[in-house]
């Protein structure tokens, strides 16, 4: 790596904000000779273009002797954020490969068909005559050839080991926050009937029937299951034609194996830091000795991020705007603090344009919901009729609070101002929104990262729940078990710093927060030490708004909003609303265990 390089390879004809500063950081702390790197940028730092200067800094393929690693890998675990990437100009030169899936076969015949079940793989020895112009081939042989490769997390890791994406000089990885929990979720393994073709075949045991460790019976399972699968891979592959159906269970049991053999080899190695948890479903059956569908997973998994992230190169850049605690996320991605060196930049966002406002009405824990969610839902109105032109979002958090938000604010009748998605059509009905001219509000779930509202197309957001991890997850409760509260309320700042980053996207951007669930102001005090100063001046700042009175034809753009003075005078009327009463914002912290606040938080 030559560290010098950062700022000739930084993409953009000048600087902005506190980026000249951030590049002087990072080429120091790179030429100090540490392998890897935490760049901690806030939203707007142009971290893209950070990540590229650093990129542009690896040794080049004639600097390298044949066998030193050379050129570098840029990956994100967000699609989102590498469709940016590919639509940015400033970095053309990042060659984009995505997998088999996102591209479509060009036979005659065959145009709607995905890569991964084109003839070429459907058929034994076919020899396809169009390989050289086939999309995914050209693009990889592209990626692998070109200084700078860029691929989402997802496909890094799965091409780890092999012989076209070999280890690099410079790893850079975009959003690199959730590495850890990206980490454990792709070296878990479900085993269950959307996972496994033949799965109405198996005899599943219950792994807890026995007296013996149900991780040890989990292993062996998985030592037999794996048998299994490779016998039924086997012949398939005696087949001479393969129907997509095959293909999908072909890949499919090779996916299995690969898993069940990882989680075997590592569970037998005395010498792995990896934990691993068990949890399996119930099974109504009269059977005792039959069990349900079986979840393995792994905590902290060191050795998974060692083959698949830190053995592919030389050098490394983590850069995100929610790295809290630098100790604390080495331990948990399996690098030594004294290694890696942090830089920290400047926000350069007025912190007068990203305002927090105190709107809470409650908790909204599983046992309080039902008395919280209806004053949510009174505040969202009033709300909107503060922003009656304006757009705004809503974080749900979850799928059941949004469908009850979506039915309380139609039974306001406030309904032809609010848009929503499900599973199935999250990206479509995002779009819609975005691209419509109506101030319309959308009930989000899961949206609190990789999205950005820049302008108006986002004028406002409430955060209606503290997003803290669903506590009945096996590894959450672990954690929890051993103490690690810090983690968990760690983990919570970090996704409402993402999404109160949604709203405001540039210096001269503007966006208020509104914070509708008072656990996020127990979870901000909790968590004060780890909060980033910039962030901590934004809660400093928080206050209570005030908001117009409730009124649904106001809250649809109906009627005139009412001045301050009749604010007041119908206020004093409406004892009931939160919102409207004066008051400072006192301690929240909870001199109750902490799991009273956060226990059953996935409704």
């Amino acid at each position: 790596m030559q560290p010098a390089r950062i700022f000739d390879a930084f993409p953009a004809p000048s600087y902005r904000g506190n980026q000249e500063r951030a590049l002087q950081d990072i080429r120091d702390a790179f030429a100090a000779d540490n392998d890897v790197v935490f760049v901690r940028a806030p939203t707007g730092s142009g971290k893209s273009l950070l990540a590229r200067a650093i990129a542009g800094c690896a040794r080049t393929v004639d600097e390298a002797d044949p066998s030193e690693a050379a050129g570098a890998y840029y990956t994100t675990p967000q699609v989102s954020q590498l469709d940016d990437v590919a639509d940015d100009a400033l970095l053309a030169d990042l060659n984009i490969i995505r997998g088999k899936s996102n591209y479509s076969c060009i036979l005659p015949g065959e145009e709607q068909t995905p890569v991964n079940q084109a003839p070429c793989v459907r058929e034994r020895g076919y020899d396809c005559d169009v390989k050289h112009r086939c999309p995914y081939f050209s693009d990889r042989a592209i990626a692998s050839n070109r200084e700078i490769a860029a691929m989402t997390l997802a496909y890094f890791m799965q091409t780890a080991g092999s012989e076209v994406f070999r280890k690099r000089d410079v790893v850079v990885i975009d959003e690199a926050h959730g590495l850890a929990e990206w980490a454990e979720m792709y070296a878990t393994i479900h085993l269950g009937p959307r996972t496994i073709p033949f799965w109405d075949e198996l005899r599943v045991p219950d792994l807890e029937a026995a007296d013996d460790d149900p991780l040890e019976r989990a292993a062996r399972y998985a030592e037999n299951l794996s048998g299994v699968c490779t016998r039924r891979k086997d012949e398939l592959l005696a087949q001479e034609t393969f129907t997509p159906a095959d293909v999908r269970e072909r890949d499919r049991l090779q996916e299995l194996i690969g898993e069940l053999d990882w989680f075997v080899s590592d569970y037998r190695d005395p010498g792995s830091p990896t934990t691993w948890l068990v949890d399996q479903q119930p099974l109504e059956t009269d059977d005792e000795q039959t069990g349900g569908p079986v979840t393995i997973k792994p905590m902290n998994p060191e050795r998974y991020l060692a083959h698949t992230v830190w053995d592919r190169g030389n050098k490394f850049a983590l850069l995100s705007a929610t790295i809290l605690n630098k100790e604390a996320f080495c331990h948990q991605i399996g690098l030594n603090p004294a290694d890696v060196a942090l830089v920290d930049v400047g926000h350069t966002f007025p912190v007068e344009n990203r305002p927090l406002y105190d709107v809470t009405q409650g908790k909204m824990t599983f046992e309080h919901r039902e008395e919280t969610l209806p004053k949510i839902a009174r505040t969202i109105v009033r709300i909107m009729a503060a922003h009656p032109d304006e757009k705004g979002i809503v974080h749900a958090h979850s799928y059941d609070i949004q469908q009850r938000l979506g039915s309380l604010l139609a039974d306001f009748g406030v309904e032809t101002r609010i848009r929503s998605h499900d599973r199935d059509d999250r990206d479509a009905a995002l779009e819609r929104w975005k691209t419509s001219g109506d101030p319309d509000v959308f009930l989000s779930v899961k949206m609190e990262e990789a999205l950005d509202l820049k302008g108006d197309l986002a004028r406002w957001q409430v955060i209606c729940k503290a997003p803290f991890l669903n506590t009945s997850d096996s590894r959450v409760a672990h954690r929890l078990a051993d103490g690690q509260w810090a983690w968990y309320y760690r983990a919570t700042l970090r996704t409402v710093m993402q999404a109160c980053g949604r709203v405001v996207r540039a210096p001269d951007d503007y966006g208020a927060t509104y914070l509708a669930d008072s656990s996020l102001l127990d979870c901000f005090e909790r968590a004060r030490s780890d909060m980033p100063d910039w962030f901590a001046t934004q809660v400093d700042r928080m206050s209570v708004p005030d908001l117009p009175t409730f009124d649904p034809a106001a809250a649809r753009g109906e009627s005139a909003v009412t001045t301050p003075t009749e604010r007041s005078e119908r206020d004093a009327s409406e004892s009931t609303d939160h919102a409207n009463t004066t008051r400072t914002r006192p301690s929240r912290r909870s001199k109750s265990s902490p799991l009273a606040d956060v226990w059953d938080t996935d409704g």
